[in-house]
């Protein structure tokens, strides 16, 4: 029986963010919106989408609550849209990941991301799906918070672009036939 899911690019707000690796959660979000014929609209502690696919129901969210309080929108659109915990799909940036690799996963550690760690606090658990989006760690040591808030480079623009479009297809997946059967799928490729 089709659902109701409740998608979070996580990301930061403002002008001088976008198209950071940062915000990789926000721009898949995006994608997926777009492809589907939905727009965002202001409203509490987040921009929100709705969009309908085969008879699934999507809730798309990016928090404008700041990265490190991203918990606190996912926790207030899960309970106001009645979603349940596996219904739910995190997207966000992952430094442990090259830049050709996108890996689902349906629990773990918040790896010291703040939007993670905020998330796992509001939801009591780790148990939540979350789909990573490899940005690399090419950075000089002791440069990471200007790396990771930093834009693309650009030779790497072509490969993002495929990996959000594949990204968007995990999201479509994801409710239509699983986590598990999603994370075989897809979590051994590489996208170029």
């Amino acid at each position: 029986m089709p659902g109701k899911f409740l998608i979070v690019g996580l990301g930061n707000i403002g002008t001088e963010y976008i198209n950071t690796r940062h915000n990789a959660g926000f721009d898949v979000v995006e994608a997926f919106v777009i492809k589907h014929g939905g727009f965002f609209k202001s409203d509490r502690l987040a921009d929100v989408a709705e969009v309908k696919w085969k008879g699934y129901t999507f809730i798309c969210i990016k928090p404008t609550t700041y990265m490190n309080l991203s918990g606190k929108a996912l926790k207030y659109w899960m309970d106001k849209e009645k979603i349940a915990l596996d219904n739910i799909l995190v997207i966000v940036d992952d430094l442990a990941l090259p830049i050709q690799k996108i890996r689902l996963r349906g629990n773990g550690s918040d790896a010291g991301h703040n939007g993670l760690k905020d998330i796992q606090l509001m939801l009591g658990t780790d148990k939540y799906a979350r789909l990573k989006f490899g940005i690399g760690n090419n950075f000089p040591k002791g440069m990471q918070a200007e790396f990771v808030l930093g834009k693309w480079f650009p030779e790497e623009k072509a490969t993002i672009k495929n990996k959000i479009e594949t990204s968007v297809e995990i999201v479509e997946s994801f409710a239509s036939i699983g986590l598990e059967r999603t994370m075989n799928q897809y979590n051994n490729i590489n996208v170029e």
